[in-house]
């Protein structure tokens, strides 16, 4: 092969190394910069490397060199300015003049293929697969028409295919890099999607609390309401223990509530604790202060509940009592606790309305109290049913929280 043909002259040397950070720093920072900017320094790169043999090499001829060296070496330079706008073209427009160097004798003897190299990787880092094997014939081909000689073929064509590797794997590299954008920007997503569904059953939570709170504090406060102007003339005591209890519903209330909104807030406040099964006992006291005598027992061997299993039991047991002041009629009401190996079953019953036979059925779809003890029960992975009771007239809830250990 001549000295101008595409296919180099010289050596190439191969090795394997890892790319120091600096390196990785240095491509990071390129990637930032205009593309036409980085191709326009890349192509005056490639113009001086090739300019410089005209200053350093020995001239036999006694005169200065030809003026087609110069002009084929700036042709052969200067497309690359616009090689990712149009890769085949400046391919082109960089063999044809490569491949006419050796026109005239007065010119360096050197390989002008720092371009055609250039050109060709980008072809195959940017292009169709067509159009990649297509200008991987022509390129190949039109090299062998000049060769010189079989060695010189075959280090044109080394370098070549070579150029061809390092541009598909710099497309495959980028292909990974927008993946795995793509998947962050897919989990971030997801992330976002996830806290806003946190967040819906978050305030979900609060307004079941907001509503168990207020319901049960408004119910006792209206039964001991009514109640008072009868007792007031009837049992001046009895009228005075009323407004005690209407007075404490209204203060129980307004600590749970301010304890709760205080969780809302951005600035760190005080907050106290949910209330929980320990607190069942004085749940117990308020009714029985709307005039419903209600018992609390407690049966087995106590186990550990989570935290969210026992504000539960306390909401359940709460709105229980409330829809038996509210609507029951009941005159006596009982809150079972059995403890076993595995869960905690509560049984909340009442004396109200008619008898009624049969089983416990699931809660039904009607009604936002029962609604909010049936999803209460089923967040903490438990159950509830509800129903007549079998044993006498009245109502029954019972509720299954497993223990935290299962």
């Amino acid at each position: 092969m001549s000295a101008g043909s595409a296919f180099p002259a010289g050596r190439a040397k191969w090795g394997v190394m890892t790319e120091p950070r600096y390196v990785t720093r240095l491509r990071g920072w390129v990637a930032t910069l205009p593309p036409t900017l980085v191709d326009g320094a890349l192509a005056a790169l490639v113009l001086a490397a090739q300019l410089w043999p005209f200053v350093s090499a020995d001239n036999p001829w006694g005169r200065p060199w030809h003026w087609w060296g110069y002009t084929v070496v700036v042709a052969a330079a200067i497309p690359l300015i616009w090689r990712r706008r149009a890769p085949v073209a400046v391919l082109l427009g960089v063999l044809v003049p490569t491949g006419c160097y050796d026109f005239v004798d007065e010119v360096v003897r050197q390989p002008i293929w720092y371009g055609s190299l250039v050109a060709f990787y980008t072809v195959a880092a940017h292009s169709a697969r067509w159009i990649r094997r297509l200008m991987f014939v022509v390129t190949i081909s039109g090299g062998l028409l000049v060769v010189g000689s079989s060695e010189t073929a075959l280090r044109g064509i080394v370098l070549f295919v070579a150029a061809y590797a390092i541009g598909r794997a710099a497309a495959a590299s980028r292909a990974h890099t927008a993946a795995l954008e793509e998947r962050a920007a897919q989990l971030a997503r997801e992330r976002e999607a996830e806290a806003e569904r946190a967040a819906e059953r978050e305030r979900a939570r609060i307004a079941r609390d907001m509503h168990d709170i207020l319901a049960h504090a408004v119910s006792v406060m209206v039964v001991q309401a009514e109640a008072g102007p009868v007792a007031v003339a009837a049992a001046p005591d009895r009228a005075v223990a009323a407004f005690d209890a209407i007075a404490a519903a209204g203060r129980d209330a307004m600590d749970q509530l301010r304890r709760m909104l205080n969780v809302l807030k951005e600035e760190q406040g005080p907050r106290g604790p949910q209330p929980t099964i320990a607190a069942l006992p004085a749940l117990a006291e308020q009714v029985r202060a709307a005039g419903v005598r209600v018992t609390c027992s407690t049966s087995g061997e106590p186990g550990a509940l989570s935290p969210d299993a026992e504000v539960a039991a306390y909401r359940i047991a709460q709105e229980a009592l409330t829809n038996i002041v509210k609507h029951a009629g009941a005159a006596r009401a009982a809150i079972s606790l059995a403890w076993q190996d595995h869960a905690l079953m509560i049984d909340i019953t009442d004396d109200g309305g008619s008898a009624a036979s049969g089983r416990d059925q699931e809660l039904p779809s009607g009604g936002n109290g029962l609604i909010g003890i049936r999803e209460r029960a089923a967040a903490c992975g438990g159950s509830a049913v509800a129903g007549p009771r079998e044993d006498g007239p009245g109502f029954r809830v019972r509720v299954v929280l497993p223990l935290a250990a299962s």
